[in-house]
């Protein structure tokens, strides 16, 4: 069985106190009901990975971003031993340039979260092992393997390959 075609997408901003911040939200259907994620979803056919990520940040959080302000920072392979269905490749983006107002729609409540303070306990698994280098400005490319559970990392390799920014 082949990797569906997944985007990802990670809006950053200024926060008050002078650091940063991430825009995550809690998914209300679907893939990963109740885990914090980042905007995204399918490549549907005939759009790039970048089309992709800006129509389904606009559709999931309200917010727009042109697909010349992404800048793609990874990419990640996710397999499911236990259900393969579920294995996916994804691009994942990030952007700093954004109009709009985030609002919570029918599949996501947004809300951001400081960059240095993830809710890790609260998103997959996996995050914690890459998601903070993306934020920081590295393009990385990794390859997770879920355990029978579906929800723990069994194996991982995780590869810096440049500086994104």
């Amino acid at each position: 069985m082949t990797s569906t075609p997944v985007c990802l997408c990670f809006l950053t901003r200024p926060a008050p106190d002078g650091n940063r911040e991430v825009l995550l939200g809690r998914k209300k259907t679907g893939f990963g009901t109740g885990k914090i994620v980042g905007p995204g979803g399918h490549v549907e056919p005939g759009e790039t990975a970048a089309q992709a990520a800006a129509r389904e940040t606009a559709e999931e959080s309200g917010l727009v971003v042109n697909v010349g302000d992404l800048r793609e920072a990874a990419s990640v392979t996710f397999r499911f031993p236990a259900k393969p269905a579920w294995d996916m490749q994804v691009a994942v983006f990030v952007a700093d340039r954004f109009t709009g107002e985030a609002r919570e729609t029918a599949e996501l409540a947004p809300r951001w979260y400081p960059i240095d303070d993830l809710p890790g306990r609260d998103m997959w698994d996996d995050n914690r092992y890459w998601l903070p280098q993306v934020l920081a400005g590295q393009r990385i490319r990794a390859e997770f393997v879920f355990a029978d559970d579906c929800e723990t990392v069994a194996e991982r390799r995780v590869v810096a390959v440049a500086d994104a920014r």
